[in-house]
């Protein structure tokens, strides 16, 4: 007789670090996205975005808030940044308040909004 309890089904939680997750082109989200790992955001997000590292790409848009310790965007971003590094490369459109605690910001970028560094 076979042991099909729920215990044998589940696997076993990894200790390995989280990975990179990749939402492609042809992606369009509406709600929340969350990952203990990198975010790689291709396709659309209407949502808030919440990641260790999150990558906007180039043909990537979110309209929401992005909260992770490292934001590089290079597409389209409405709403709301807290990050602790923030890269917004030559292509970034950004419309939102950010917070943040050190930026690079690369000539052509489009930015409008409010740029907070708290203190401490």
């Amino acid at each position: 007789m076979q042991n099909t309890s729920p215990e044998a089904a589940t696997p076993p939680r990894s200790s390995q670090p989280a990975g990179r997750s990749v939402l492609a082109a042809d992606l369009r989200i509406n709600g929340d996205v969350t990952s203990q790992g990198t975010i790689e955001l291709l396709g659309e997000i209407d949502g808030n975005l919440t990641a260790q590292s999150i990558i906007i790409g180039t043909e990537g848009r979110i309209k929401g808030s992005i909260s992770a310790e490292t934001v590089e965007i290079k597409g389209t971003t409405e709403g709301k940044i807290s990050c602790a590094n923030l890269t917004l490369r030559a292509s970034a459109k950004v419309k939102a308040d950010v917070s943040y605690q050190a930026v690079i910001i690369e000539s052509g970028a489009t930015v409008e909004g409010r740029f907070n560094r708290p203190k401490g």
